[in-house]
């Protein structure tokens, strides 16, 4: 009978935020594919008592297409193993997604073990919309690339969030604000660490502020990107306008409809005159 592989996230910073179920996977898998064992091994220092009973394997960008097949054998012969990444949930801008799809594959059991988030974390603190939202992670550290993935974000409609390193955080943040014509964004810097900081302002105001204050640490972006509205109007108008009316609707109603399409309300409200007027009596 094949194991199970446990996709467990960790703290992104403050030790607390494990929980108690992540600690019982940790104790018990006889495999742990870690990011840093080092790093990992700390963690399990404060959470194990006695020696320690799983094997540690290193689980890293740089040797993944190697390991992924060795822990899946592992896998199938019986043995659970527990996939973690530094902070954080594993495959998350982190090493996991070809274990995660071998063993899926393979008709392996896969199981999340929820938690932190630093993406998530920041989305639930922005003050920006969060009823649609994506995740960009690292944009291309090259500026022509860069500006080249901000430009296919033009016209989203919804909260963006990236990764960003300390050293290109502003210049990020400037081609945010040219490319996307300066949104709303929230920094968090440092989340769920001793100094933790939130900054919240147009993108060009945020990229002024870290600017004037060097910016160190770990770095979460969220910017809302506002949808383009196409403008309604000529035939296409009296189209939506004669319908609605078929529908028995008011003329208060159809501007509710319509305004939020890109359709001007007195050109919404002389459509529906004169379409009311030439209908036959």
């Amino acid at each position: 009978m094949a194991g199970r592989l446990y996709v467990v996230a960790t703290p992104i910073g403050n030790m607390a935020d494990l929980s108690p179920r992540a600690a019982d996977i940790l104790r018990s898998a006889q495999v742990i594919a870690a990011e840093d064992t080092r790093v990992t091994g700390r963690l399990l220092e404060r959470i194990e008592s006695g020696k320690r009973k799983s094997t540690m394997l290193s689980y890293r960008e740089e040797n993944e297409r190697k390991l992924a097949p060795v822990l899946l054998a592992r896998l199938l012969e019986g043995e659970n193993v527990a996939l973690v990444s530094d902070a954080g949930t594993p495959g998350v801008s982190d090493p996991g997604y070809r274990l995660v799809c071998a063993a899926a594959e393979a008709g392996v059991e896969v199981v999340a073990i929820p938690g932190p988030s630093a993406a998530i974390a920041l989305l639930s603190i922005s003050g920006l919309p969060t009823d649609r939202f994506s995740y960009e992670g690292f944009l291309p550290a090259r500026a022509a690339a860069r500006r080249h993935a901000l430009e296919r974000l033009r016209g989203a409609g919804r909260t963006v969030l990236f990764f960003e390193s300390p050293r290109r955080v502003v210049a990020l943040l400037q081609d945010i604000a040219e490319v996307l014509a300066d949104p709303a964004v929230a920094v968090g810097r440092e989340l769920t660490k001793l100094y933790e900081q939130v900054v919240r302002g147009s993108a060009s105001e945020v990229a002024a502020h870290f600017t004037e204050h060097e910016p160190r640490g770990e770095f979460s972006v969220a910017a809302y990107i506002e949808a383009e509205v196409a403008e309604l109007e000529g035939d296409e108008l009296e189209t939506r306008v004669a319908e609605l009316i078929a529908e028995g609707r008011s003329a208060r109603e159809i501007a509710a409809e319509l305004k939020p399409a890109g359709a001007r309300r007195q050109e919404i409200y002389a459509a529906v005159e004169r379409l009311r007027s030439e209908k036959p009596a």
